[in-house]
């Protein structure tokens, strides 16, 4: 069973982003599986990961908003940078030896759940109605393959 099931209510209608979000939340329920099997070789790749992948979907998603003309950019991109400072000093606490992954696993659960439910609703119209769906393959093609 999967400590959070993907449903429709984070979805934000750019098949893209929610294939990436998807994507995010599978990387939380297999951290969930080890920290459950109390794999700790694998809470720490899953960690890194996750880390490196949310970063590259902060970028991807940043093009999208800049194409789009989003006029909240600068504070969209702003949310992203503390929220990546934040996993990231979840990283580093683990590698010290702290447990800190059921506390990461809730607070990415909440963060996530928020940031496309309300953040990320809020740019979509703007990438649907002005960013072209060439440019969105060309992007997709530099970051992800």
């Amino acid at each position: 069973m999967s400590y959070w099931a993907w449903d429709s209510s984070l979805e934000i209608g750019i098949p893209v982003i929610d294939s990436q979000h998807r994507r995010i939340v599978d990387y939380i329920n297999e951290l969930n599986t080890a920290i459950s099997t109390h794999s700790e070789t694998e809470v720490g790749r899953i960690l890194s990961e996750l880390v490196e992948y949310t970063v590259t979907h902060f970028a991807f998603e940043e093009q999208l908003m800049e194409q789009g003309g989003y006029t909240y950019i600068k504070t969209h991109k702003k949310v992203h940078e503390n929220f990546t400072h934040r996993i990231e000093n979840y990283q580093e606490r683990y590698r010290a030896g702290e447990d800190v992954s059921r506390k990461l696993l809730n607070d990415l659960k909440i963060w996530l759940t928020n940031h496309i439910q309300r953040d990320d609703t809020d740019y979509a119209p703007f990438v649907r109605k002005n960013a072209s769906s060439t440019w969105i393959s060309k992007t997709l093609k530099r970051f992800f393959h």
